[in-house]
């Protein structure tokens, strides 16, 4: 039986974790010490965001593990939980606000290894945590179908890693946000508790663990909702004003009959930073980038016409599954591409009230002008096409964005802060008392992504005076 004292050397500081003794009790599993790679890997894209640089940019893991089956990150969890050493798990790093970078220490649980499709069935999949999403729907599309969504990192991101850090993503506008019920359906997490075990939950009880940052249970497998699979060809749309794009972008979100998967609407200046496609967006134009199923590219074009815009960009599904995606200048992506441009640049979301004559688009576009630059992706939610965005912002200094942010939210507009690792302050913008209450349940010594869940904070009395 493995016991705490093995871990700890002695002495009258405080205790201080043995790591070649914790190392040599995870057996034959991968563990990384090499300081680079370490620092590597307990790093995702913060540097997005000013704020979060000059917060965790000197935080790193102490070792990294690579469990290669649910049965070793079990015996990760028993050695972590005896030890009471933190355990920050990771995915692919793909995401922007410093979910998988560990605040105190400890062990990066990285399971890129986990990355088998168990089972596929008509219209779900069984998959580990690990498994890319790219990598998913070459299997699923055998039969048929693929992925109701995903982020713009699809090429490299886990399924495990959208599950607890992301929102939504490309296929938002059919199938609305991961956590809508009926978008996630079971999920297999090992617990850190002092005898750790394996649960299974299923329906509404993954809403306890499903984007929660990793910080009430270590997602090893999933059972994931599919779509039938479209053959999506890619199209650029040009438009001499923004509001008229956002126009046609609301319209087609709401035209039920064609079947698309991405409409994301760009104001001017930020089509300049896509240099790639740079001879298909005209100088000084709005842009809309599309995906859409190539048996409604026919109907789209009256649409287009109907609105006064012009198809700069067209490629078939077949020509669009080489090279770069489109979808990759989409949803963060933009936030890259300018980044690459001006690494100056910052950017917010913002959840837009259903906005159904583009007025409060045109309201943020015309106060902010060019600090604020309107990047728009429509989803569906609540039944309702609504605008998203995720504006590229000329930053300046820390007080100027929180005005950003306070006037966005004065005018009714929901800002989920990309500025925080608070999984709270973030988007959730309250607790939820049952994945607190989950927390204490698996987690008792809070050794998961341990500084992230403002409820357990707050709770256990580690969070004082509201600063984390």
């Amino acid at each position: 039986m493995i016991v705490f004292e093995v871990f700890m050397t002695s002495s009258s500081c405080p205790t201080v974790t043995n790591w070649d003794a914790l190392a040599k009790a995870l057996g034959d599993m991968e563990v990384i010490r090499d300081p680079n790679q370490v620092e590597k890997l307990s790093k995702d894209y913060y540097h997005f965001s000013p704020i979060l640089q000059a917060q965790l940019g000197d935080r790193v893991g102490d070792l990294v593990v690579r469990p290669a089956t649910e049965a070793e990150v079990l015996t990760v969890a028993q050695v972590c939980a005896a030890a009471r050493v933190p355990v920050t798990v990771r995915g692919a790093g793909t995401g922007n606000y410093g979910q998988c970078i560990p605040l105190a220490g400890g062990v990066v649980l990285d399971l890129s290894k986990l990355n088998q499709v168990k089972w596929v069935k008509p219209g779900v999949a069984c998959l580990e945590a690990g498994a890319r999403l790219a990598a998913i729907d070459r299997v699923t599309r055998e039969s048929g179908w693929e992925l109701r969504m995903y982020p713009s990192t699809y090429r490299t991101a886990t399924i495990g890693g959208f599950i607890a850090g992301g929102s939504g993503g490309i296929g938002s506008i059919t199938y609305g946000q991961l956590r809508d019920r009926g978008n996630l359906q079971a999920l297999r997490v090992v617990t850190l508790e002092d005898s750790p075990q394996i649960l299974e939950l299923r329906g509404d009880a993954v809403q306890q663990v499903n984007h929660a940052y990793g910080t009430n249970g270590i997602i090893t497998a999933l059972e994931v909702p599919l779509a039938p699979a479209y053959s999506w060809a890619e199209v650029i749309v040009s438009f001499d004003d923004f509001i008229v794009a956002a126009r046609f972008g609301q319209i087609l979100g709401e035209s039920d009959g064609l079947i698309k998967k991405l409409i994301s609407v760009f104001a001017w200046p930020i089509p300049a930073y896509f240099v790639a496609l740079k001879p298909y967006l005209p100088q000084g134009r709005a842009a809309v980038l599309l995906m859409i199923a190539e048996s409604s590219l026919e109907l789209l074009e009256d649409l287009v016409k109907e609105l006064g815009g012009d198809i700069t960009y067209r490629k078939s599904a077949q020509e669009a599954s080489k090279g770069t995606m489109l979808a990759e200048f989409t949803w963060n992506h933009t936030t890259l591409h300018a980044r690459s441009a001006d690494p100056t640049l910052t950017y917010l979301q913002t959840a837009f009230a259903y906005d159904p004559d583009q007025e409060v688009l045109r309201h943020f576009y015309e106060h902010f002008g060019d600090e604020v630059q309107m990047h728009i992706e429509y989803v569906r939610m609540g039944g309702r096409v609504r605008p998203v965005g995720l504006q590229i912002v000329r930053y300046t200094t820390p007080e100027r964005l929180e005005e950003i942010i306070q006037y966005h939210e004065a005018q009714g507009a929901l800002i989920a802060n990309p500025h925080t690792y608070i999984l709270e302050d973030g988007g959730m913008k309250e607790v939820n008392p049952a994945q607190v209450a989950f927390k204490g349940a698996v987690d008792p010594h809070g050794l998961l992504n341990p500084g992230k869940m403002r409820g357990w904070l707050e709770q256990t009395g580690a969070l004082v005076n509201g600063d984390a």
